[in-house]
């Protein structure tokens, strides 16, 4: 026999499907309200952004200083000025080598150019002379004929620039700030905030706080491992400039995609120059085994251990905020999956129901302690 549904049954789960759409349609809609008024903001927000991540990586030494009775404006100045200084020192690390070989380097590259000549004149292609000359002409033709949109991109690339200098400098001066009066913002946080939010908020700010050193950190291992093995690869293979492309390595591994493709364009180019075609694609073959490692298993291990996601989650992230926002959302996907975590486990204990004390029926007055 066929049992009947029951319209009584039918009616509820009806209603009840449609309530819960319709809360999860104004969630969305709240969503993407606020994406709107954040994007409208972005030029604000992104130094904000950029100066909190800068934040906790020069806390610990001003946390030092603050405990050996230093003053909270003294500490933030000291650590910002050696913040300067080292940032300085890197890019010399970088720069002072590469210009005082800039000589060899520029020989290399003509070499190589006459290397790829001679090797297009002989078989299999057997390139006169002439059809390079002419498609020399020709690409030269086609530079001139798109002048105006070289020159449009050029005062773009320069917009751009200074954007980011405006950015950075600015994000400098906020570091000073939230390391000169970081400690006392969470207490001010709590006298503003009315009834229960006073306590929810900076505790959710806290341990928000604590995720995004945790990012800070893990980024640094994954950048520190690449530099250690792509450096090992190029002093094995005998390449020069090795310890700059290896601080190049570490410092580009705060950037995703852009920044290691750079990276690796630059050790590749230095390769093919000093030491032949041969090295450079084992040179290639390094970094795309060592990229690949990185993004594949040093990553996701790294970065699920030190903020609480697991490898998946950090891998779907990236994934999600580069196809939302390319560089910028890849770079924020990692901290904003691990700020949104550390509120859906927030919420969970505070909707957890209380502890019951195995000696008694009634439950125990209070919210259960997290797991």
């Amino acid at each position: 026999m066929t049992a009947n549904l029951s319209s009584t049954r039918t009616r509820a789960a009806l209603r009840t499907s449609a309530r819960a759409s319709a809360e999860l349609l104004l969630i969305l809609l709240m969503l993407a309200v606020s994406l709107w008024v954040l994007g409208r903001m972005w030029s604000v927000v992104w130094p904000l952004v950029i100066g909190l991540l800068l934040t906790t990586l020069t806390w610990p030494p001003t946390r030092f200083l603050l405990r050996r009775g230093w003053k909270p404006a003294l500490a933030a100045s000291t650590v910002t000025v050696l913040f300067l200084l080292v940032a300085a020192g890197v890019v010399a690390l970088i720069a002072v080598p590469v210009a005082s070989q800039s000589g060899e380097l520029t020989d290399g590259v003509v070499d190589g150019v006459q290397k790829v000549r001679e090797w297009a004149s002989g078989p299999p292609l057997n390139i006169g002379d002439a059809q390079i000359d002419k498609a020399f002409d020709s690409a030269v033709s086609r530079a001139q004929d798109g002048l105006g949109s070289m020159v449009g991109a050029v005062v773009t690339g320069v917009s751009t620039v200074v954007s980011g200098l405006v950015t950075g400098v600015l994000a400098l001066f906020l570091m000073f700030f939230f390391l000169k009066d970081g400690p006392r913002f969470l207490p001010w946080l709590a006298r503003q905030l009315p009834g229960r939010l006073s306590t929810d908020v900076p505790t959710v700010a806290a341990r928000g706080w604590d995720t995004l050193g945790s990012f800070v950190r893990s980024q640094a291992a994954v950048g520190l491992i690449d530099a250690v093995l792509i450096g090992l690869g190029l002093w094995i293979l005998g390449v020069p400039l090795v310890l700059p492309l290896a601080v190049l390595t570490f410092v580009s591994a705060f950037v995703p995609i852009i920044g290691a493709f750079f990276a690796g364009f630059v050790a590749v180019l230095i390769a093919l120059v000093s030491n032949g075609l041969t090295d450079a694609l084992i040179v290639l073959a390094i970094i795309v085994v060592v990229q690949q490692l990185e993004g594949n298993v040093f990553q996701p291990m790294i970065q699920s251990r030190g903020l609480g996601l697991h490898a998946a989650v950090v891998l779907l992230a990236v994934t999600l905020g580069g196809s939302l926002a390319g560089i910028v959302g890849s770079l924020l996907a990692v901290p904003v999956a691990a700020l949104i975590a550390v509120i859906w486990n927030y919420v969970r204990e505070q909707l957890q129901e209380p502890s019951q004390d195995p000696g008694t029926d009634e439950p125990e007055t209070g919210v259960a302690a997290p797991s």
